[in-house]
């Protein structure tokens, strides 16, 4: 029987220090939340219509407040640790599409009512927190940026 996926555009923000922004994850907001707080990057589903682009700019500007992105470039595409729950008991995947972002030193992050609490962690530090939702593959490559 073949699986079923969404697509999740995600953002790997790096200010100009190098430094990785994490959300800690609100568990309450989650539906079927099964892991507790863990820490994510900023992003969210594909929906109809939209373009990866265009999901990225949103989502990053809804979990965040950051409305300008410097620099965005492809980073990785990968299949999530986690699934998510469906109305039935029935689950699907979640592939990712991650673009790595550079921001101002400076910038002002205005969390949703998705997030408890955001950080500016190093890439070793980043892909540790990381490792609940991201393959050990994909964070292996935060940890040496």
């Amino acid at each position: 029987m073949e699986d079923i996926f969404h697509l999740g555009i995600k953002a790997l923000v790096r200010d100009e220090a190098g430094a990785v922004l994490l959300l800690q994850v609100n568990p309450a907001k989650l539906r079927g939340n099964r892991h507790g707080e863990y820490w994510d990057l900023p992003g969210g589903r594909l929906q109809k219509g939209q373009s990866a682009s265009e999901t990225l700019e949103r989502e990053v500007a809804e979990e965040t407040g950051i409305t300008e992105l410097q620099t965005v470039k492809p980073l990785r595409m990968l299949l999530s640790n986690l699934r998510i729950p469906l109305a039935g008991g029935e689950s699907v995947g979640l592939i990712l599409s991650v673009y790595e972002c550079v921001v101002p030193t400076a910038v002002s992050i205005t969390l949703s009512e998705e997030h408890i609490a955001y950080k500016w962690f190093p890439p070793k530090q980043a892909a540790e927190l990381l490792g609940i939702k991201y393959p050990a593959e994909f964070c292996q490559v935060v940890a040496r940026l």
